[in-house]
């Protein structure tokens, strides 16, 4: 009897495991912590007040003189814009990464229990809130689209599975409407990582379904379907995404990134990608090759792990390179880390699982404490890390600068700057030559060099330089007439080219220039502006797939046959038969 069980022999409440996440992630996130470490928050932030100003306009012309935001999925930017209605954009940008972490353990439980039992399932969800490549997206990289698609693709897939072995059209619905909430949040994710998450799940329901003596062609067939019906709503959902991609595929120089560097010989990016976001799992990886290699339900799982992880090493081995091809010298790798994790959670539950029998208060002891830590060197690298963020610049003084007197007439440049360029766009009326999203780049200056922000040229080399000069040398074309430099480093260079300082702020670290002969900026012409139709698919599909799986959820409730049991289980004793797998 359940009723008789230890408690460190039950399985873990999911109610319990939701308040765990909103403790350990919710104070953290109320100290707006990824405003100030990450590189991408504020990235996400100025995304979303485009979208509280422009519902229906995606077309945005504070940066590069004008871009398409039809070029990255809305999802996560649309609810930060609702949500700054009542509680403004930076809370509206923690509230929903909030809900992100909540919904991943979520759905890594309901993932895990496709393969593992209650207890394991449950184990793995709770360990999804202490891990390290959670915490490192959340709170370094800032990457919210990526930690909110992947746990909707996790809720999706039990649905895929259910639909998949028993033509339950409720699961359809539910699976369709979630895939698609998904893709809506990230485009990565929807090229790769549902690809890496759904052939393990379509592997395990044929294998089922054969278990029950069931067609296997019948299960194809089902999911095929699936397939079908979510490649054609992801096609429409995303139309004006696909017309921008196809007009302006990306062409431009590749820019360097971390991820795909060579982790044994730069040792600080193995540490910085590897090290911090696996942190204690680490030590689980040769159980999970065993555990996973000997249990014949879970080999599958273990082979979609196994490839994953080897992606999240980069440049490390020539895996990448040969998979992904001319694609490699784009895709950045950390969001591969997070991937391989929540596959391989579910063999670490079971990891956990017997560590408490064996072991019981001390095994119990050791986990919590090897997953505090894991937490914790995630959360203390944003200090520790040499890869430090300029997020907590205090812009306000640049800001009131560009909004008074007329200066949003023209345009500027911020050098120095890193990230805090996107709060400086973010809350100024003025627009911008630079910007943080490099795929929307079209500007020549930028396009034929392979740097990436013009406010942080230096550290490119002599092709951020060189973008830096070309941009410099064109200023009067695009109306830049106020530099702001937070780096001595670029002083020479602007003394050269005929720029004047004229304010200081924050004690000197910050620096006004100007430059007299600028006329006022006017609009650069350009065929990537969105159609007004365009708009209006983009205001109202991505943001509606989130609604309808909201109103979905509440109105087509599971059915279950006990409590506690969900629809997407085997009809089969799932504990007995697993039982039989791990011990034979």
């Amino acid at each position: 009897m359940v009723s008789g069980r230890s408690y460190l022999q039950r399985p873990i409440p999911l109610a319990i495991i939701i308040l765990v996440a909103v403790v350990i992630h919710g104070p953290l996130l109320l100290m707006e912590l990824p405003a100030t470490t990450s590189y991408d928050a504020n990235l996400h932030i100025f995304f979303g007040s485009h979208y509280a100003q422009h519902w229906f306009d995606p077309w945005n012309e504070k940066w590069f003189a004008g871009f398409s935001q039809t070029t990255y999925p809305p999802l996560t930017h649309q609810w930060i814009a609702l949500l700054s209605h009542a509680v403004g954009l930076t809370e509206g940008f923690m509230l929903v990464q909030l809900i992100a972490v909540v919904l991943l353990a979520v759905g890594t439980w309901r993932f895990a229990r496709l393969w593992v039992d209650d207890r394991a399932a449950s184990l793995a969800a709770l360990l999804s809130v202490f891990a390290g490549t959670v915490s490192f997206l959340v709170y370094s990289a800032g990457q919210l689209p990526t930690t909110l698609s992947a746990p909707l693709y996790l809720l999706a897939l039990p649905y895929f599975y259910q639909w998949s072995r028993s033509a339950s059209w409720r699961s359809l619905l539910k699976g369709l409407v979630l895939g698609l909430a998904a893709a809506s949040a990230h485009h990565v994710t929807l090229l790769f990582g549902s690809v890496l998450f759904a052939v393990p799940v379509l592997w395990l329901a044929v294998s089922d379904a054969r278990t029950e003596g069931r067609s296997s062609a019948a299960v194809l067939s089902r999911a095929f379907v699936f397939v079908v019906l979510t490649v054609a709503g992801v096609g429409v959902v995303l139309l004006p995404y696909w017309i921008a991609i196809i007009r302006h595929p990306i062409e431009q120089m590749p820019i360097p990134h971390g991820s795909r560097l060579n982790y044994l010989v730069s040792l600080i990016h193995g540490v910085n990608y590897f090290v911090i976001p696996y942190g204690a799992m680490i030590l689980a990886i040769p159980f999970i090759v065993i555990r996973g290699a000997s249990i014949p339900r879970l080999r599958i799982l273990l082979i979609a792990f196994w490839i994953t992880f080897l992606l999240g090493l980069g440049g490390t081995t020539p895996l990448p390179r040969l998979i992904f091809g001319r694609a490699f010298e784009i895709l950045t790798y950390e969001r591969f880390t997070l991937w391989a994790t929540l596959l391989a959670l579910p063999i670490v539950g079971l990891l956990v699982e017997d560590v408490l029998d064996r072991f019981r208060d001390v095994g119990a002891f050791a986990v919590a404490t090897a997953s505090v830590l894991t937490l914790a060197l995630a959360v203390g690298w944003t200090n520790w890390s040499p890869f430090h963020t300029t997020g907590g610049l205090n812009v306000d003084s640049v800001v009131s600068f560009l909004n008074r007197d007329g200066h949003d007439q023209y345009r500027y440049l911020t050098l120095g700057f890193g990230n805090a360029l996107s709060k400086v766009s973010t809350y100024s009326t003025a627009n911008s030559v630079d910007g943080e999203y490099n795929s929307a780049r079209l500007l020549p200056e930028m396009t034929r060099f392979g740097a990436a922000q013009l406010t942080s040229a230096k550290f490119f080399g002599a092709a951020g330089m060189d973008s830096l000069r070309a941009m410099l040398q064109h200023a009067n074309r695009y109306g830049l007439k106020f530099i702001f430099v937070h780096d001595t480093f670029y002083n020479p260079l602007l003394v050269f080219a005929g720029w004047r300082q004229i304010e200081t702020y924050e004690s000197g670290a910050i620096t006004a220039w100007s430059k007299d002969d600028v006329p006022p900026a006017r609009k650069i012409p350009s065929d990537s502006v969105p159609a007004p139709w365009e708009g209006l698919l983009w205001g109202t599909l991505p943001i509606g797939t989130s609604i309808l799986a909201i109103l979905f959820a509440l109105l087509l409730p599971e059915k279950t046959s006990a409590p506690g049991e969900l629809l997407t289980m085997p009809s089969y004793d799932r504990e007995r038969v697993f039982a039989n797998e791990v011990h034979s």
